[in-house]
Order: structure tokens, then C-alpha cells, then sequence
């Protein structure tokens, strides 16, 4: 079952905005305030055994989210992806299904592109 704490589609923009501009961290720590959990260190890196496999990982016993280069640091989707297994288990709850992880980063991409279409339009009608 997703994570059902709302934010609202401005904090979500934000949030994948941060990503983009490289301050993943700052992003990381913003939603770890609003859903009252320490945050997750990111780092650039790889885990054994998910070298070949995967972008990033979520490590529940480091609350550390490796990834595997500089490009994948800066992905809002990989990044929130693996920020649902964290809050998920900081919530003591199961780290949640890649399916879920997935929505849930989803829905922040889907607000991102709501607002920068809102922002595109306004300034097409000046």
C-alpha cells in the first residue's frame, strides 16, 4: 500500500526541481522534515551483487541510498524511488513494492510536468 501523507503539487515541483539542479541532498532533507524522518545519505556507489542490475539501492540497515554514477544521483524518479523504501521502513513498514516506489515517485513527476505546463501556458497568454 503507497505511502498516503499528501503534498500538495507545488512541494512535490520543488522537490524534483531541487534533483534537477543538483542538490539532491537538500531535496532529501525537505521531505525527510515533512515526513518527520532522518534522512537517507545518498551516495555515489555501487552495493555487491546489484552492480549490474540495478541504478540505485536503497540499504535499510545504512539508510543509505547508493547510486551507481553522478547522472542517476541527479534523477528525480530513481531518487524518489528509492526515498519510498526509506520512509517506508522509517515508518516500520515493509520497504513497500518496487510497484509502489514507483507510483509514488511517479506521482511527483506527474506534478513537475503539471506546473512547468501551468508556468509554459501563463507566460504563452502574456
Amino acid at each position: 500500500m503507497p505511502i498516503t501523507i499528501p503534498l500538495d503539487d507545488l512541494t512535490k515541483t520543488k522537490i524534483v526541481q531541487m534533483i534537477l539542479n543538483k542538490k539532491t541532498e537538500e531535496a532529501l532533507q525537505h521531505l525527510s522534515k515533512f515526513y518527520n524522518v532522518t534522512p537517507p545519505e545518498i551516495v555515489v556507489g555501487t552495493i555487491k551483487g546489484k552492480r549490474k542490475t540495478v541504478y540505485a539501492v536503497y540499504v535499510q540497515k545504512e539508510s543509505k541510498i547508493y547510486a551507481t554514477n553522478s547522472d542517476v544521483f541527479y534523477n528525480p524518479f530513481i531518487v524518489l524511488h528509492e526515498y519510498y523504501h526509506h520512509i517506508r521502513t522509517k515508518g516500520g513498514m515493509h520497504r513497500g513494492s518496487e510497484k509502489n516506489a514507483n507510483l509514488y515517485a511517479k506521482t511527483f513527476i506527474d506534478a513537475y510536468n503539471r506546473i512547468i505546463k501551468q508556468i509554459m501556458e501563463s507566460r504563452l497568454e502574456r
